[in-house]
């Protein structure tokens, strides 16, 4: 028997291996069957080079548990190893100078063992002691064992064993019992295994037997050894990628597209991608994108391989070339991850193109599902948007779907304004803003649906970009402000009295609506025109659109809708209010507007008089008439405001004008709505 120590000049390895990796110690059983699949793949080589001329044999991987003993073994038949191999490969830990590189990277356990590239003492994370039962494939050869407690110390001799190849044998400790379970070891080869090119047999398939399930002759192999993204696109049939799709998230709705990834240089890339129906953010968190290497599952966070914008994505990508640590977990960061990101948006690009342009039909029909992978990506990737600009669609109102190009010959004649711009009118809820639509195509105007999640965003891109070209929508002026044709514009003939009295009239009779304010405005819009209309900042409330999917833009949310109610000065309705406001309050408003006039008169002439003058040099008693004066002056305006609310209120037709555009704007609900209902069948 050899006895000796683990060729490392320190003693803390094996506390670093159980204390940096303790949170994701459940890879020690990826690292094992993947170096056992390693071996077998090796002697399959050697065989086919005719470097071994014995019989391979059964070539799998098992996996096996002894609760009595407390132990979990993995063999293989692989190549095995002779005393001189495991003196080299597990004795010796390949580093020059291990002690000062423990010392300047103890606290980087990831660093340790991505440097020592050693999977195999992962298995110390779980163990108390490890033992190696290993038969070379070359010829004469003597079987070894070897064994460890965890310390550097180890013992090696020789031993009987029949069949080539290794078994690694775990006596698991007793703070990670769970190990020993059949349910917990199947989960973990179903997650980190399930791909390998080998087979990995654990246990026996079971059949229904008097009313329970019992073990059959037969292994049960628990991994698909070619899975889809390892063969040929020519291979494969549609049925194919949906059958893979469903194995990897089983449940969930059919993909849009897919996109088989397979690249040999400058580096090696395989996959399958598939765009998925996104349902809620749920589906984008659970299902994700799964990293492999060579086969073996490394990981679902694959940010920085691939893109943000399609983390939206879902399937599978397999790389031997992403530089990973030994428990192949965490990416460092390097430039080839930046170049196969790269190459990965590319690919995307180039599908969806190739499907615009053999299947436009079936592009547009996916495209409300499509759309938000692609906006997404424009907003993020300077060289995707290079790229989509070609396929990213514009759908209007009619559910008409147009390219960029297409949709700037479309309204370039009759939506270009009187600067030159080209206006892009959009409504964001087809049904609410129905009348703004109506009003806007009446005109031969097209109206775009811009109601996706990131729309606001996408719009203030499109600006960017789109030369002379801006966004407005529908219901965010009168129609005929939305795209101004001339300076010239029809004049409202109120004078500012009668502009203060409709103002107040009209102002009086709106519902309190929570966190809304309004502004009464007036326009001469003709007479077939809405007596009404309601319409809402167009940069303000595209900041609170944005401020609702952006974090950092909250002052905005938090802001009060901002709505202009606009008064058509020229419709019959609003020109009987006016005449008979002016009338019923006439006796009423008289007395006060003339004692008001004269106030103002008295407020100008001593404002006037303290003009030029510093504060201390005006006479106490001209501030204390300017103040009185002032006060006087909110007394007779607030007295004129009773006077016209008084006869708003006791006017059924200003309320029902105000609900009419209130409700044309999708504003009008609860009781509000219920009055409005009820007076509607009084005035009919």
């Amino acid at each position: 028997m050899q006895k000796g120590t683990i060729g490392v000049t320190t003693d803390n390895i094996f506390p670093v291996i159980k204390k940096f990796l303790y949170s994701d110690h459940e890879i020690f059983l990826r690292e094992l069957v993947s170096n056992a699949v390693d071996a077998t793949q090796k002697l399959k080589t050697l065989s086919s080079f005719g470097d071994f001329k014995g019989e391979l044999g059964a070539m799998n991987v098992s996996v096996s548990i002894d609760k009595k003993v407390g132990t979990l073994t993995i063999s293989d038949h692989g190549v095995g190893m002779t005393a001189e191999e495991i003196e080299k490969y597990i004795n010796q830990i390949a580093f020059s100078g291990a002690e000062e590189f423990l010392e300047k990277y103890k606290n980087d356990a990831n660093a340790i063992i991505g440097h020592f590239g050693l999977g195999f003492y992962s298995s110390f994370m779980v163990s108390k002691k490890v033992e190696i039962r290993t038969l070379s494939y070359k010829e004469g050869a003597q079987a070894v064992m070897w064994s460890c407690d965890g310390s550097p110390a180890y013992e090696m001799s020789d031993i009987e064993k029949a069949e080539r190849g290794t078994d690694i044998i775990l006596y698991i400790d007793d703070e990670n019992k769970e190990f020993l379970e059949e349910a917990r070891i199947e989960t973990l080869l179903k997650k980190y295994c399930r791909f390998l090119p080998v087979p990995i047999v654990f246990g026996k398939e079971q059949e229904w037997k008097d009313g329970k399930y019992v073990d059959t002759d037969k292994d049960k192999v628990i991994n698909d050894m070619e899975p889809a993204w390892t063969r040929k696109p020519t291979d494969l049939k549609d049925e194919d990628y949906k059958k893979f799709y469903e194995d990897l998230y089983p449940g969930i709705d059919e993909p849009l597209f897919w996109i088989h990834l397979n690249i040999d240089y400058p580096f090696k890339l395989t996959g399958i991608l598939y765009f998925p129906k996104i349902k809620n953010n749920i589906d984008i968190n659970r299902y994700k994108i799964q990293l492999y290497c060579n086969q073996v599952f490394v990981t679902d966070s694959v940010e920085g391989i691939v893109p943000d914008f399609l983390m939206l994505l879902q399937g599978v990508i397999d790389s031997p070339d992403i530089p990973l640590n030994v428990s192949r977990s965490y990416l460092q960061s390097d430039a080839n991850v930046k170049k196969i990101a790269g190459y990965i948006t590319k690919k995307v690009s180039e599908r969806l193109q190739e499907i615009f342009n053999s299947d436009r039909k079936q592009f547009e029909e996916k495209w409300d599902d499509l759309k938000i992978f692609i906006e997404y990506g424009m907003l993020s990737d300077e060289k995707f948007y290079e790229r989509a600009q070609k396929f990213v669609l514009l759908k209007d109102t009619e559910d008409k779907y147009y390219t960029l190009d297409e949709y700037k010959t479309l309204i370039e004649a009759n939506q270009t304004d009187k600067d030159g711009q080209l206006v892009y009118l959009y409504a964001t809820d087809k049904e609410a803003q129905y009348s703004y639509i109506e009003a806007a195509t009446s005109k031969g105007y097209d109206v775009l649906l811009m109601n996706g999640q990131l729309d606001p965003h996408f719009i203030g891109l499109l600006e960017q970009k789109l030369e002379k070209s801006r966004f407005v929508r529908v219901d965010s002026d009168v129609i005929d402000k939305l795209i101004k044709k001339s300076e010239k514009e029809a004049q409202v003939t109120l004078d500012e009295q009668q502009r203060d009295m409709m103002t107040t009239v009209f102002k009086s009779q709106l519902p309190v609506i929570e966190k809304s304010d309004f502004l009464v405005m007036f326009e001469a819009m003709g007479e077939t025109a809405q007596p009404i209309v309601i319409t809402q900042n167009e940069f303000m409330r595209r900041m609170k659109d944005m401020a609702a999917v952006q974090s950092g833009m909250a002052f905005y949310g938090d802001l009060p809708d901002s709505y202009n109610l606009i008064v058509n000065t020229e419709h019959p309705l609003t020109k009987r209010v006016l005449a008979d406001a002016e009338a019923s309050c006439k006796e009423e408003l008289a007395p006060v507007l003339d004692e008001l006039k004269t106030v103002n008169e008295n407020i100008s002439r001593l404002q006037e008089a303290k003009k030029d003058k510093k504060d201390d040099e005006v006479p106490l008693t001209e501030k204390e008439a300017l103040k009185n004066a002032e006060e006087k002056a909110k007394e007779l305006r607030a007295k004129e405001a009773d006077i016209l609310k008084l006869y708003a209120d006791k006017t059924p037709l200003v309320r029902q004008l105000v609900d009419l555009a209130l409700l044309s704007n999708n504003m009008l609900k609860g009781e509000a709505l219920s009055k409005f209902i009820k007076r509607s069948v009084e005035i009919l």
